[in-house]
């Protein structure tokens, strides 16, 4: 018996970034398409069927552990991004300073997809959400560059704004303009043993 269920709604893609080398920090550059393989995207420097572990597995694995890549693609909303600028107070937020892969439209509330979600587009490439992206320092210091009048730091404004990450699970390709299907799990909170 089929699980997702198809949102009456449907998303669209507004930009597509990649950067193949993880030295020149989160900055991506736009492009006019993607493909994505199993391993990620093509060309990207965060693809990898592994990842080492780090900062965020902490409390799972030691630090450089290789465990899977779900961490594969970012995906943000232009809709969040133009209310972390509001926060604060600056002109902009650009994809291109936070590392995004997939800037979206038409998906309200993005960054709070559940988990396992999936995005499927025209060609049938399908992607996985991971979790909810968290804001960090990185992307805050190059905001800072770029706005060093910003009344509110990006780690505040952007908390639950800051996108999803996300695994490929069909392969394919992603263009600019695209629609995206978004499929969801059943819902329900789950609190046995929370700290």
């Amino acid at each position: 018996m089929p699980l997702l269920t198809k949102l009456t709604f449907a998303g669209h893609v507004e930009a597509l970034l990649k950067s193949s080398d993880r030295q020149t920090g989160l900055e991506k550059s736009r492009v006019d398409g993607l493909t994505l393989h199993f391993e990620g995207i093509e060309g990207d420097c965060h693809g990898g069927l592994t990842r080492n572990a780090d900062v965020r597995t902490i409390r799972q694995y030691p630090r450089d552990t290789p465990i899977c890549n779900v961490r594969q693609i970012t995906l943000l909303s232009l809709e969040e991004l133009a209310q972390i600028a509001g926060i604060m107070e600056i002109p902009q937020v650009k994809p291109e300073w936070i590392g995004a892969n997939v800037v979206t439209s038409g998906i309200p509330d993005l960054t709070l997809l559940p988990p396992s979600s999936r995005l499927q587009f025209p060609s049938g490439a399908t992607i996985v959400v991971d979790m909810e992206n968290e804001p960090c320092r990185y992307p805050a210091e190059i905001i800072a560059s770029h706005n060093p009048q910003a009344k509110v730091g990006f780690v505040e404004a952007a908390k639950h704004k800051r996108g999803v990450t996300a695994w490929v699970e069909r392969e394919g390709d992603i263009t600019l303009g695209d629609q995206i299907a978004i499929w969801i799990p059943p819902q329900r909170l789950y609190g046995a043993g929370a700290a």
